[in-house]
């Protein structure tokens, strides 16, 4: 049912500054000390030339940094090493915030600050150490696809954690996007989680308007024309619920979602029969948008950028009956590089298609649904999250499609 329309209008939600684009020469920092230059050396010495070669040239392209530990003191010190290194290199780093209380709801990638003003001291630190800078900011991943009242244990019955995670992430996309030339994006999942309303309304709860945009499918393996689609959707809904019609304000959950069933297109609930291999069963979706929202101005979408760091073969699915819980998501095997970073993505919501998740850096220990502790998909323990793992970087890079070269930009 359509709410009164007496109902008061919020204010339309403002469009990110032209300067916080991210044009098509955009060159992107390279870290010199990152897992894959000194996998190179260690295949090197081993005598693994080929191995080698493959690190080497991985090495050459650019990947986020992660900052996701330390005091503000250090936190301050690190990021300032890192501006003045891409300042000398006339390039622009991209930074990950994963700082965020009950991150990844205490498990595999748990830890964070232990309160909100801890975080927002930690968050000033780092935004203050960007200064005028150029940076671009990917704000806490899975922060907001994973709340408190998400997690498993009915952890949040009263909704203040939940309430709380988004007044800390609003304040670090505030104080991210108070630096002049930091491109802030906020988190947003990716094509296989939350619904399209959903996230859309977390992110307008986040302070989405004080943000370049979102990003989708940090650390997982849907194929970037299904994310860019979704981004579409999700940009199209927060344009509709916040700037739309009366009727539509504050109601971004009537938005149809990706699993807007093509065999049933009037239910539209999560769970609904969605072939993900094959995006073209999502047109009910799209004669949804476009019967309802229609076509937005364009200067008034929400911007995207798209992790295409595990995604070059697509997502894994498990053996039929095989797990119980096959955690499609976790340390999936023998996944893909996916498409190079870049600014120049020919798609105008699209800033950018990144490498956010660290290529080689394991997602934590899975057991599939099992006992424990192996991951039997290797017959052995997983690596803990985020430590280096160097067969999952080796098959990654030789996955890779298109097949790794080096960049163009870093030959003499």
């Amino acid at each position: 049912m359509r709410p009164p329309r007496h109902r008061r209008r919020p204010p339309p939600a403002p469009v990110a500054p032209a300067h916080r684009t991210l044009p098509a020469g955009t060159r992107f920092y390279v870290d010199p000390a990152a897992g894959a230059a000194q996998q190179a050396v260690a295949d090197l010495r081993a005598g693994d030339t080929a191995d080698a070669l493959r690190m080497a040239e991985l090495a050459t392209w650019p990947q986020a940094i992660w900052i996701d530990n330390g005091t503000p003191a250090q936190i301050g010190t690190q990021v300032r090493k890192i501006m003045a290194a891409a300042r000398l290199t006339r390039t622009v780093p991209v930074l990950v915030s994963y700082f965020i209380p009950g991150r990844d709801c205490s498990l595999y990638s748990a830890g964070g600050a232990q309160s909100s003003a801890e975080y927002r001291a930690w968050i000033a630190a780092f935004a203050a150490a960007i200064g005028d800078g150029k940076a671009v900011v990917i704000v806490e991943p899975d922060g907001l696809a994973l709340l408190p009242k998400d997690c498993a244990g009915d952890i949040d019955p009263t909704g203040e954690l939940t309430a709380q995670r988004l007044a800390d992430l609003k304040a670090a996309v505030g104080l991210f996007g108070a630096q002049p030339n930091t491109s802030v994006y906020l988190d947003a999942g990716n094509s296989g989680w939350q619904a399209v309303g959903t996230i859309a309304e977390r992110l307008v709860q986040a302070g989405i308007d004080q943000a370049r945009g979102f990003a989708v499918n940090i650390s997982n393996y849907w194929r970037t024309d299904q994310n860019t689609r979704y981004a579409s959707w999700v940009a199209k809904c927060i344009w509709w619920s916040t700037s739309g019609p009366d009727w539509a304000r504050g109601h971004a959950d009537w938005c149809a979602s990706q699993y807007y069933s093509a065999a049933a297109p009037n239910d539209g609930q999560p769970g609904n029969a969605v072939v993900y291999e094959d995006a073209t069963t999502w047109h009910w979706t799209d004669a949804w948008f476009d019967q309802n929202v229609g076509t937005p101005p364009a200067d008034q979408l929400t911007h995207n950028i798209v992790d295409t760091s595990r995604n070059g073969v697509g997502p894994w699915t498990a053996p039929a009956g095989k797990y119980t819980d096959a955690e499609t998501w976790c340390n999936a095997p023998e996944r893909g590089i996916g498409a190079r970073p870049t600014a120049d993505t020919g798609l105008p919501l699209t800033d950018a298609f990144l490498w956010i998740k660290t290529i080689g850096e394991s997602d934590g220990s899975c057991k599939r649904g099992t006992a424990g502790p192996v991951d039997p998909e290797y017959g052995a323990v997983d690596p803990a999250a985020g430590a280096w793992w160097p067969d999952m970087a080796h098959w990654l890079a030789r996955n890779a499609s298109p097949g790794l070269t080096f960049n163009p930009h870093l030959l003499p």
